[in-house]
Order: structure tokens, then sequence, then C-alpha cells
């Protein structure tokens, strides 16, 4: 396992924030899981496990390992008469793993198409987008411990998935290094497609996989700015999720505020974005922190943004929405500082 000190991080983090790494490895096979397991129990350091780093903001230099996953590979692993079982390791690109189950004539992700990231990074926060959550279709997946060197195989049960929660970010982060991931993908699939926006796009269309990823991809294009145009990592807050009488009490106040019930609680979630837009912070900018004009939900770098720099514009939104709306937003990404 190759070690380079005092290494830049700005093409491994899609807000190409320049901040750089003490220590830096990639991790590209079983020998050099081995060799950072070794590295770490000689070295008191803090260690980073890195996917495709479009997932968190760096707020500092990282002064500690930073482990970049670039395991490959990916297959049928089993199938019965009702599900065939597909796996990848953990450093494979997401989107194109979802297109390669899609031409292997498997359904089941097509929803989670153009989610940026690693596979292995996609279990910790259980991506989600239009209806569909990764813990919809996720089977099994293998970890190595870090700290022991322990190979451990967790069910679902054990994933403990949440909204954009998981046993892996609540409770093992930066411990458990996610190898490789199944996914169980019915044969008589079950298409989600009442989503505003997404609903429309395939009105009158003979459903498929195929068809659905297409037109999931073009709304993504059209609302979300693309990472190698200008720095961002997608969906920078959660979508609140209220009480329902709470959420009521809003809704008296602004009649245009959304709602979506919770089938397995009474909560309601509400859009981020909308309160976002509605407090005005769509197309903000300070310095080259700021908001995007296309989705008042992402955060952007337009040129040369620090993490810092960014991260207050977060914070000035958490204050401006939770003093407007009385909503304490909550960011997805990991900030890291």
């Amino acid at each position: 396992m190759e070690i380079i000190k005092n290494a830049s991080l700005q093409c491994l983090n899609t807000f190409g924030v320049d901040a750089s790494a003490k220590y830096l490895s990639h991790i590209r096979n079983l020998q050099d899981i081995e060799a950072l397991f070794e590295w770490k129990a000689k070295n008191d350091l803090p260690n980073l496990i890195l996917g495709g780093g479009s997932n968190l903001l760096f707020k500092s230099d990282y002064q500690g390992l930073v482990a970049k996953v670039d395991l490959l590979g990916k297959d049928i692993a089993n199938e019965d008469d009702e599900a065939v079982y597909v796996s990848a390791a953990g450093g494979e690109n997401w989107h194109e793993f979802v297109i390669w189950t899609i031409q292997q004539g498997f359904a089941g992700l097509e929803n989670l198409s153009l989610i940026p990231g690693c596979v292995g990074a996609a279990p910790i926060q259980n991506i989600g987008a239009y209806g569909v959550e990764l813990s919809d279709t996720f089977h099994s997946l293998q970890t190595v411990n870090l700290e022991n060197g322990e190979i451990q195989e967790f069910d679902k049960e054990h994933c403990q998935f949440g909204y954009r929660e998981s046993f892996f970010k609540s409770q093992t982060l930066d411990k458990l290094l996610i190898t490789s991931v199944t996914f169980r993908l019915a044969k008589k699939p079950e298409w989600h497609v009442n989503y505003a926006g997404l609903r429309e796009a395939l009105a009158g269309e003979m459903l498929s996989a195929d068809i659905i990823s297409k037109a999931v991809i073009e709304e993504r294009q059209r609302k979300l700015p693309d990472p190698a145009n200008i720095g961002n990592a997608g969906s920078f807050f959660k979508n609140p999720v209220l009480k329902v009488k709470d959420w009521e009490v809003l809704k008296a106040a602004h009649e245009s505020l959304p709602g979506f019930p919770q089938s397995h609680n009474d909560n309601v979630k509400t859009s981020a974005g909308w309160l976002i837009d509605q407090a005005g912070w769509r197309g903000f900018r300070a310095g080259d922190a700021g908001v995007s004009d296309k989705h008042a939900l992402v955060l952007v770098n337009h040129a040369n943004a620090s993490g810092a720099e960014l991260w207050q514009v977060a914070e000035d939104i958490m204050a401006s929405i939770e003093d407007k709306f009385g909503i304490r937003l909550e960011p997805e990404p990991r900030v890291i500082s």
C-alpha cells in the first residue's frame, strides 16, 4: 500500500474544496486492506474512509490518513425463483453499477440512477431518490473491521437503516470498511413512478427499468447542478420529518407547504428545498460559496470557496429556517473538521 504524504484532496471531493490529507492511500485489493490494518496498529492517527467524495465537506485539512476505496468488481451472485442477487465491490461507481444492472435485464435500482458516489458508501447514507431507498432492494454487505481485522457480513436488519441513516453512519464510521454490497432484485418488479416530475415525464410510457432510469437522469440533470461543472454534494440538507400536528400548524400559515405522509408512522415529511426557497436563499452567493440557482437544496462552490466558507453558508441557512419556520435542518453530508 503506497502512502502519499501531504496529498491534495481537491479532486477527491465533489465540492472541489482545496483541502489536503497528512497521508493518503488507495485501497485496491485485500493486500492493501491488510496493509492499512497494520499501518493503523503502528500509528496513533485518525483515519477517514473515502468513497466517491460526494457526501462530505472538508472544513479544513485532514490530520490523519485518508483511505480511498478503489475496490472493483461486480457480478450476479445468486438467483432463485423470485429474484436475482447482484454484488458489487465497494469502490464501484454507483451510477455505473445501476446502469449495468439494467443492461443485464434487471430492475429495482432504476430510481437511484445518477446519484454520485460509490457502492460501498451508498448503504452508509441509505441513499434514496424518487420514492425509493437503497434499503428497499438491499440484501447484505461485507465489511472488514479496521480495529481487529475481522471480516463480517451484515443483513438488512443489522444495518439499522433509517432515513439517510444506518448502523455504519451512527456507530462505526471509519471503523468498518465496506468491501462489497449485494442487492436482491425482484424478477417481477414494482415500479415507483408516483413522484412529482417523474410521474409527468412517464405519463403514457410503457414502463421499464431503462425508461424509468432515463427519466430519472433527465429530471436530475434538469434540477440539480453537475459536480463536473460546479462543485457541490447534491442535496445538502435532509427533508425534515414532522409530527402531523406540527405540520398542520405550519400548513395553516403556509398554504403551499409540501407534505408527504410516512406510511410506517404518523409523521409527515416536508421539503427542505421548499423551506430554503421560501426563505430567499436560492441563488445566494457570498464570495465563491453559495446556493444553486437551480435548486435551493444544493450548496455550490463557484470556484475557490473553502470548506469553512461553505459551512458558514449552511449555518446561516439553518439559523434562517429555524427563525422563520421553527425547524432545525440537518445536513446530509458528513462535515470533516
